[in-house]
């Protein structure tokens, strides 16, 4: 019987830890999967959830690297939180920035991952953006910002209403207005079940993306609620991580290939 587990039976990949400098000028952490074997390769930046840089999100990367893309995960609290634990670093960062995130550093920090993309030997120069959770939305944001070729927004918070004052990211806008700045397809994965983004939520979404005739794929898993990408958390739906799996590829090999 096949496994639905969509990081099993992948290659082994080349990981370390990295400094890359943001389009501020500033050098952060990042976490770095390279494909394996020779040929170019498509990059992919990965954008974590408000639970950060953690093993999820690590894994998430070795396995789209497994599947031939070079890929880096930017450490987007390393500022606050260097060497912090991946459940502390949001409170740290939150005690000093509202929003915890702000979007404009952000996108300096995705112009820095790009760049580091495209300087390996092996880069043909094209670059998808990737989220989960709240990292959804910062790929969203990235890609109304910066050159990309290919958007995929898994299961993204906030993109259309600002957060309530007791949520993680307090302070975020909504950016749904800026769905006209919109550089590349956008493969959008969603559970039925979560109420952060709502289905009310993704609708509206897909009709601003509708309205100016933006290119996009919406996905929406019956049994799934938010997160449901992350292995290690109950959350974990595995069908729908595996078939979400299967398009995220599809949409990359679509978009990154020469």
């Amino acid at each position: 019987m096949a496994s639905n587990d969509p990081f099993e039976g992948l290659p082994e990949v080349q990981t370390e830890t990295v400094m890359i400098t943001s389009g501020d000028g500033t050098a952060i952490e990042a976490f770095s999967a390279r494909a394996p074997g020779p040929g170019t390769a498509g990059g992919v930046i990965v954008l974590h959830s408000v639970l950060g840089y953690d093993e999820d999100t690590k894994r998430f990367a070795r396995s789209l690297a497994g599947a031939g893309y070079n890929t880096v995960v930017p450490y987007l609290f390393h500022r606050e939180a260097p060497g912090a634990a991946p459940n502390e670093a949001l409170a740290v960062a939150r005690a000093r920035n509202t929003p915890a995130l702000p979007n404009d550093r952000v996108v300096a920090d995705a112009v820095g991952a790009a760049s580091y993309l495209r300087e390996q030997p092996e880069s043909n120069g094209k670059v998808a953006a990737v989220g989960l959770g709240h990292g959804g939305y910062l790929a969203f944001l990235v890609g109304t910002n910066i050159p990309v070729d290919a958007v995929v927004n898994c299961y993204g918070t906030w993109i259309g209403n600002a957060p309530p004052a007791q949520a993680p990211m307090a302070g975020v806008p909504q950016i749904i207005d800026r769905t006209p700045q919109l550089r590349a397809p956008l493969l959008g994965l969603f559970g039925a079940l979560d109420q952060a983004p709502s289905s009310a939520e993704v609708a509206e979404l897909e009709q601003a993306l509708k309205a100016k005739g933006k290119m996009y794929e919406f996905h929406s898993y019956p049994a799934a609620g938010h997160g449901f990408f992350a292995a290690d958390r109950p959350s974990y739906q595995a069908e729908a991580a595996a078939d979400g799996h299967r398009r995220i590829l599809t949409w990359l090999d679509r978009y990154l290939a020469r």
